[in-house]
């Protein structure tokens, strides 16, 4: 008879860090179908691009730091689907794959790999795409010949760009294609429809938790009501939860396990300062878009909002 001491915790879950990566994924593919369908081709390379380059610069890191090769837990492609997905879908490949090495190896192999991250890699991999080529990173289009050989696109501003005051725009967007996916954005953003779908089964298997989401869409949505009830052409709410990348980011990188509280307070915390940057950068920033901005920000964040919001021990003193 033997006895076997181990360290806590000792209670067992049928989920396993692969099955979670994987089952997001799964949840995406709505919304990266209709992207490759809407963007044709170039869609599709933008996407194996991101992939690959996040999985190959993980493999690197690894054998570098001489540690296991862990690609098999699809965090890394996971990582790379999400950048792609944030991307303008006629990027320069080139970009792309710099992006996705930049996501990996300063987003999360220098911190330690995963678990030890601050910020969200594909985030950070944007972000510093868009501080190192902000023309192709806002130059958007759709495409103006259905092809799968190739495709001729057309330039065309997203709607946040021609809708915002700040941009002279008149507050008025057609909700129909923000649902429907049907105007110029990232290539895993525009289709509104799959990607509330995907979120909400997230949340039903309880792999991502439903406070941040909701803080984030309640605050945007209370926040965006009073701006829009000053009668100054401020866009609906209905058009900020639906415009941009708020679905994606709010549903698919803000329930981040690693980036984000693990206190169910610090997670409310976290969705509320989300939702009051988006609409702030939205309606008073340099920018037509401010998801990645809030969650990169939140992300510094979070390690003070879970000191000021554990839980107190049993017995301890407040």
């Amino acid at each position: 008879m033997k006895l076997l001491v181990t360290t806590s915790p000792h209670i067992r879950s049928s989920l396993s860090l692969h099955k979670v990566m994987y089952t997001v994924i799964l949840c995406l593919l709505p919304a990266l179908f209709w992207g490759v369908y809407y963007f044709h081709i170039r869609a599709l390379f933008l996407l194996i691009t991101c992939s690959l380059s996040t999985v190959v610069t993980e493999v690197i890191f690894k054998k570098v730091r001489r540690k296991p090769v862990s690609i098999g837990d699809g965090s890394a492609l996971l990582t790379g689907v999400l950048l792609a997905m944030v991307l303008p879908p006629y990027l320069p490949l080139w970009m792309a794959a710099l992006g996705g090495f930049i996501a990996i190896s300063l987003g999360k192999e220098v911190f330690g790999g995963l678990g030890y991250n601050i910020f969200n890699p594909a985030l950070l991999g944007r972000a510093f795409l868009m501080a190192s080529f902000p023309v192709q990173l806002t130059t958007w289009g759709i495409p103006a010949r259905a092809s799968w050989v190739s495709v001729d696109a057309i330039t065309q501003a997203t709607p946040l760009a021609t809708t915002l005051p700040k941009f002279s725009g008149n507050g008025i967007y057609p909700l129909q294609k923000l649902l429907f996916g049907l105007h110029p954005g990232s290539m895993g953003e525009v289709f509104s429809i799959g990607l509330i779908v995907g979120g909400l089964i997230l949340i039903a298997l309880r792999i991502a938790d439903f406070r941040i989401p909701l803080a984030a869409i309640l605050t945007l949505t209370i926040l965006s009501s009073v701006f829009y009830f000053t009668g100054k052409n401020y866009p609906s709410p209905a058009f900020h939860l639906l415009a941009g990348g708020f679905l994606l980011g709010a549903f698919f990188m803000a329930t981040d396990p690693v980036t984000t509280p693990y206190t169910k307070k610090g997670r409310w915390v976290f969705g509320v300062g989300m939702g009051a940057l988006i609409v702030f950068i939205r309606l008073f920033g340099g920018y037509p878009e401010g998801v990645m901005y809030s969650i990169l920000i939140m992300n510094s964040f979070t390690p003070l909002i879970n000191r000021l919001t554990r839980p107190l021990p049993l017995g301890g003193k407040k």
